[in-house]
């Protein structure tokens, strides 16, 4: 009789783990919605040096002009005039995001000019302009 009244009390002493696993799944999806994902240019450029420059927060794309005037956004080389429906369709992915134009000093700048347009048509409310630090 002891020995079963001893049995029944280890088989009462198990932990149920289900309550944490869910607190944990719960705080992985929280995480997972609430990340900021940045859409990355897809090539390096030789950014113009300033002084002035301020760091932007909450940067989503970076859009870039190399010094052939080529222009890359998401790893993907784009037509300028591709360039505001490509924005267009990355700010309604994340539209507390914000644009920056990664221009090469070497680029022309009417090419810089009319993808800044492009930007702003697309929907973007400011775009910065990346530069290097002395």
């Amino acid at each position: 009789m002891a020995d079963r009244i001893s049995a029944n009390r280890q088989e009462d002493a198990q932990i149920d783990m289900t309550p944490m696993l869910d607190v944990v799944f719960i705080m992985l999806i929280f995480f997972i919605v609430t990340a900021t994902f940045v859409k990355e240019s897809g090539i390096e450029v030789e950014r113009p040096v300033a002084q002035t420059g301020v760091e932007q927060q909450r940067v989503s794309t970076l859009v870039a002009v190399s010094a052939d005037d080529a222009v890359w956004i998401d790893n993907q080389e784009t037509d300028v005039q591709a360039v505001r429906a490509t924005i267009e369709k990355l700010l309604a992915e994340n539209p507390q995001g914000s644009v920056v134009l990664q221009a090469d000093k070497r680029a022309r700048a009417g090419v810089v000019i009319e993808v800044m347009n492009q930007i702003k048509a697309g929907g973007a409310e400011a775009v910065a302009i990346a530069t290097d630090e002395n």
